[in-house]
This record gives C-alpha cells, sequence and structure tokens, in this order.
C-alpha cells in the first residue's frame, strides 16, 4: 500500500521508482472520487522485495509529498473506505523488523552488511540490492532482524556510521566512548578518537 500520494504522480513513476528495489509485478492506482488523495497498491514476485521497498520508501518524498508506504490487506477489505488499507502486518512480516540501509560504497557486499549488524540481535535476512543489469550494487540494503528493539538498537547505533566502521566500533568501545571513526579502505587503515 502506498498513500498520501501526490495528484501529478502516475502508475509508471511508482512502477519505476520501486522496481529499482526488486521486480514487480503490478501496480494499481486509486484515484478516489471524494477528493482524497490517490493511493496505490504495489504487488512484487518476492516478499523480500515488498520488505525492502517497505524500509525504503516509507516517508521518502515523492514530487514534494511524503508518501506513506504499509502492508497491504488482503483485496476483500479494499473498500471505498482508504483507512482500511492501512492495516500493518501480512503474517509473514510480523516476525521481522527491515533497517534500511544506505549510502553504502560499492565495495559494500551482503557479508559486510551481515558481519557489522549481527552483534545487535538475529538477523532473519540481510541483503546489499544489486543493480539487475549490472551485477553491480545500487548503493542501499536492507537488514532484517527477528526482535523489534534489536532493529531500533541497530538504527540507533549505525545511524551514520560508515559500515566498515561498524566493525571497528564493535571492536573499540570496549575500550571508552568513541567521538569519531574514520576509515580509509583504499589505504587500508583507519583513525578512532
Amino acid at each position: 500500500y502506498v498513500g498520501n500520494l501526490s495528484r501529478d504522480v502516475t502508475e509508471a513513476l511508482i512502477l519505476q521508482l520501486f522496481s529499482q528495489i526488486g521486480p514487480c509485478k503490478n501496480c494499481k492506482m486509486i484515484m478516489d472520487t471524494a477528493g482524497n488523495d490517490p493511493y496505490c497498491f504495489v504487488e512484487f514476485y518476492e516478499h523480500r522485495h515488498a520488505a525492502a521497498a517497505l524500509a525504503a520508501m516509507n516517508g521518502r518524498k515523492i514530487m514534494g509529498k511524503e508518501v506513506k508506504v504499509n502492508w497491504a490487506t488482503t483485496p476483500s477489505s479494499q473498500k471505498k473506505d482508504t483507512s482500511s488499507s492501512t492495516v500493518v502486518n501480512t503474517q509473514r512480516s510480523q516476525d521481522h523488523f527491515h533497517v534500511f540501509v544506505g549510502d553504502l560504497s560499492p565495495e559494500i557486499t551482503t557479508e559486510d552488511i551481515k558481519a557489522a549488524f549481527a552483534p545487535f540481535g538475529r538477523i532473519s535476512d540481510a541483503r546489499v540490492v544489486k543493480d539487475m543489469a549490472t551485477g553491480k550494487s545500487k548503493g542501499y540494503g536492507f537488514v532484517s532482524f527477528f526482535n523489534k528493539w534489536d532493529a531500533e538498537n541497530a538504527i540507533q547505533q549505525m545511524g551514520g556510521q560508515w559500515l566498515r566502521g561498524g566493525l571497528m566500533r564493535q571492536t573499540f568501545s570496549p575500550f571508552g566512548q568513541i567521538m569519531e571513526i574514520r576509515v580509509f579502505p583504499d589505504k587500508g587503515y583507519s583513525f578512532v578518537r
């Protein structure tokens, strides 16, 4: 479910944005006659891509409006009442909490993000999103935790960290409060202040 859309948003634009995360089956735009904002449903082939889209796109601005992305309910409840379409979880996702990881340097792999986030708790899935055509990293990914508290803790601790810095942080934090970590992967050294 993608809501709070600008009236200028088209199905084609939504498909273009969301298919960067994973292959989309279809997109259905609902134009409300009562004058409310349009909303739409995006269907992915794979659950993990839908989960990544939810983590990546919720709260993002599309044409100047912050969109709301949520799990859609079953088709039977997609009535005129738009509030019914924002019911949260699907069964598969009830016990997973997704953390979006952005601004990754191109050499960061899925293994790297697993290693960096593993200390925060049990991970159900981790993935660097790759370009279908080139196989290169798109510079973002996601990590899914079984436990909500672990996910929130990871967001708090890792926000603004260099990912390789995340591993440094785990290694050096027992020795005192860390002010700054700077990693120079090409030179093979780091500074920890």
